[in-house]
């Protein structure tokens, strides 16, 4: 392929040079790469142009003049670098129908719900997310909730070799702030929820709102839960087609007759002349409104009423998602991915309706992210948990202790017994311990994680497993 071929508008000296690969990282340059110059959000690949040239770059293409004789300026390389990719890969997102989900909490969960269900429509899906990409059943790892140009693009072109017609992707926040998925079309894009995250980035909430907005520019048919409070502001001037959810009348679905158990819930749902009873096997408010998510864009995709609670019924449940990990003892162990305040408060309620003795959630809030949200945490565990353990969640550069510090400042003045234990091993392992019968121990904030990441290093830590062997040591 040459730069002619890759770089669309071009017309200059270096246009029919062949080009062997392409990347942003200076590190992954071979002979004949075309390198781009990404302004990221800690590190400009500016800097590193001349050492690309040096490694055998054929070409460098950059937002300013660096005075290298094969360089090519264009306005915005984080939008020159997803086209390259796209035509590197032949447009493999041309050949599929992309489905994105969007919002603080719940993007996981509904994207596997809607794969399920749309393979019970008899398609072949791939699933881009936090937990792992799928291509089929093949599972592959996920670094990043949304990758970047080079990594989807590839993926999507696999997913078009091995005979998908659907790609289902949760997309970030930050992703779509850095226009990794710049220049993609999706038929289907939904919004779960806005809550307080990542301000630590975005600076406001507000902010947050656009970043999250930037996806129903790019999209055919926004199917957006109306009970959340930004819901309106999502909306308000685009051009695309609408539907909305909710369990109140004011949208175009909703569910009514709701029937809450720990392990389930169901429910009539009701739109478009449409009335139909959903079962699905996981518990919790949240399960609704994810339901019902997947229910309108399955509907809007044309797939039929029963395949849509056939795939929602098959599946169990999503690993780090409200999991309960088996104890053979007379109390519940629950592993769930809430790290946001809304998260947490979503997780507690739902157990708190079925619980037969005490509420037990053991949190604790990521270091080097926003810092606002961690007394809020600590008010919402103590005001909707019985006994409230304390401890590190991915302290990074901070010290783990001044994080619980920030934590123990919502939880001045409750009743509610707070205990700290800062390493987190030693929590899990109190936490267990000391069930008693009848008792739910949320721990919350690793969900899917199997490592904890420290200063200097990142370990392994699987809740999963510190749980067995703390149950191995109960008499």
């Amino acid at each position: 392929m040459t730069v002619k071929d890759l770089i669309g508008g071009y017309n200059g000296p270096l246009e029919n040079i062949e080009i062997k690969g392409v990347t942003c990282d200076s590190r992954k340059v071979r002979e004949g790469f075309a390198f781009v110059c990404i302004d990221g959000a800690s590190v400009d690949g500016h800097r590193f142009a001349k050492s690309a040239a040096d490694n055998g770059a054929a070409v460098i293409v950059c937002e300013k003049d660096l005075g290298l004789s094969n360089q090519i300026i264009c306005k915005n390389t984080h939008n020159e670098f997803s086209r390259i990719c796209a035509k590197w890969f032949g447009n493999p997102a041309e050949k599929l129908h992309l489905i994105g989900v969007t919002g603080t909490n719940g993007k996981t969960s509904v994207t596997y719900m809607l794969k399920s269900v749309l393979e019970s429509a008899g398609n072949k899906v791939g699933l881009i997310g936090t937990i792992q990409n799928m291509i089929c059943d093949k599972v592959f790892e996920s670094h990043n909730t949304t990758p970047g140009p080079y990594e989807l693009n590839e993926l999507f072109a696999e997913m078009v070799k091995s005979g998908c017609r659907y790609a289902i992707m949760e997309v970030s926040s930050h992703a779509l702030e850095q226009e990794r998925v710049y220049g993609l079309n999706f038929d289907v894009a939904i919004f779960t929820n806005l809550t307080q995250d990542h301000l630590d980035y975005h600076k406001s909430m507000e902010n947050y709102l656009l970043a999250k907005k930037k996806l129903f520019y790019m999209c055919k048919t926004a199917v957006i839960n109306s009970s959340d409070e930004w819901s309106q502001k999502l909306t308000d001037g685009l051009n695309c087609k609408i539907l909305t959810y909710s369990d109140e009348n004011n949208s175009s679905f909703c569910a009514k007759s709701i029937n809450y158990r720990p392990d389930s819930i169901e429910y009539e749902l009701l739109g478009k002349g449409l009335l139909s009873h959903i079962k699905v096997k996981t518990g919790g408010r949240f399960t609704v409104f994810n339901s019902l998510a997947v229910v309108v864009c399955a509907l809007e995709l044309g797939i039929s009423i029963e395949d849509i609670k056939n795939g929602l019924n098959s599946i169990s449940g999503v690993k780090g998602r409200a999991e309960s990990v088996p104890t053979d003892r007379d109390f519940t162990v629950i592993i769930d991915y809430a790290h946001t305040p809304d998260g947490i408060k979503n997780i507690l309620s739902t157990f708190k309706e079925c619980e037969k003795n005490r509420l037990i959630v053991l949190f604790g809030c990521g270091g080097d992210r926003d810092k606002t949200k961690r007394p809020i945490m600590g008010s919402i565990a103590v005001h909707n948990a019985d006994y409230v353990i304390v401890t590190s969640d991915n302290p990074r550069s901070e010290e783990p202790m001044s994080i619980i510090e920030d934590i123990l400042e919502g939880t001045k003045g409750s009743s509610v017994p707070v205990k700290v234990i800062e390493n987190r091993i030693e929590a899990i392992r109190f936490a267990v311990k000391n069930a008693l019968s009848g008792d739910i121990i949320v721990l919350a904030g690793k969900g899917h994680e199997t490592y904890q990441i420290l200063k200097d290093k990142t370990i392994h830590l699987d809740e999963r497993e510190i749980v067995y062997e703390a149950l191995k040591e109960i008499k």
